[in-house]
């Protein structure tokens, strides 16, 4: 049974979270988020942290570069360090790149992204779209009521963004390939705007939010974007639109990276929450 539970780094996401599940009962003992207040049970080291954690869980990302992510730290703890501490041990972060599974292999090391999790993916969609609303009414001069948005992308984050600008009364048009999507596009009432047509398109939108995580606005594209058009790219890195390109140009740009976390932090921490504990009854089954 999950009693005893080890918290290495993170964001406020993750002070958040370690504060609830010590609410649901768990033993929680933290790393390397000394900075926060509310935190009581913090160890002095990361040895002593995951020693008797029957879980550990890592940030969200894990990573961007050598050292694992703490905002709330002075304390840097690389990747190889971390590693060489989880044998023996299942890890739950965020983001968890290829080279960090393989350097887990053989070190009898679990390795769960909860990123990849169904649930806080289309939870989290909220957060995000949310996010990207608030952005857009910051940056531009005009109401979304009744202007011209076009939504790149109708995944979980495109149809929920949809939703929620046709509901204030945005003009929403929403771009895809496969002929199934277009159909519900048009379904919700929303324009349908095939990927072949786009370029053709593009000049009618004030404002553009791409979901696709991989880049469909290239300079091709870029060139035919009015110049005084917002572009809010959702995508996680490389993103969906050519950087270089769209500072060139001069079309006002946003890469909106990690809204949940920056936009609802407390709600973000009670959708991971209800993920975990998800997952902590599949382990326990096992």
């Amino acid at each position: 049974m999950i009693k005893n539970i080890a918290i290495v780094g993170g964001d406020l996401r993750i002070v958040k979270l370690a504060n609830m599940l010590e609410k649901e009962n768990y033993e929680v003992k933290t790393y390397a988020l000394e900075k926060d207040q509310e935190i009581t049970n913090k160890a002095n080291t990361l040895q002593e942290c995951i020693k008797d954690a029957d879980i550990v869980i890592g940030p969200l990302p894990l990573s961007s570069n050598e050292y694992i992510n703490t905002p709330f730290s002075d304390n840097k703890v690389k990747v190889d360090e971390l590693i060489e501490n989880l044998e023996g041990k299942t890890f739950i972060a965020g983001q968890i790149k290829q080279e960090i599974y393989e350097k887990a292999e053989g070190k009898n090391i679990i390795l769960l992204d909860i990123i990849k999790r169904e649930e806080l993916a289309v939870l989290n969609a909220i957060s995000t779209a949310e996010g990207a609303i608030q952005i857009a009414i910051s940056e531009t001069p005009k109401n979304l009521h009744a202007n011209n948005v076009l939504v790149l992308g109708f995944g979980r984050i495109g149809k929920v963004l949809s939703k929620m600008l046709d509901g204030i009364g945005a003009k929403v048009a929403c771009e895809a390939r496969k002929t199934t999507d277009l159909a519900w596009i048009k379904a919700y009432g929303y324009e349908p705007i095939n990927l072949i047509e786009l370029k053709q398109n593009l000049n009618r939108f004030d404002i553009i939010i791409n979901t696709i995580p991989f880049v469909v606005l290239n300079r091709e594209m870029l060139q035919e974007v009015k110049k005084d058009a917002l572009i809010i790219d959702l995508a996680s890195n490389p993103g969906g639109v050519d950087k270089v390109a769209v500072k060139e140009l001069g079309i006002k740009f946003n890469w909106a990276l990690s809204l949940p976390g920056k936009v609802s932090p407390i709600t973000s921490a009670e959708f991971m929450k209800e993920t975990l504990l998800n997952m902590f009854k599949e382990i326990e089954n096992k």
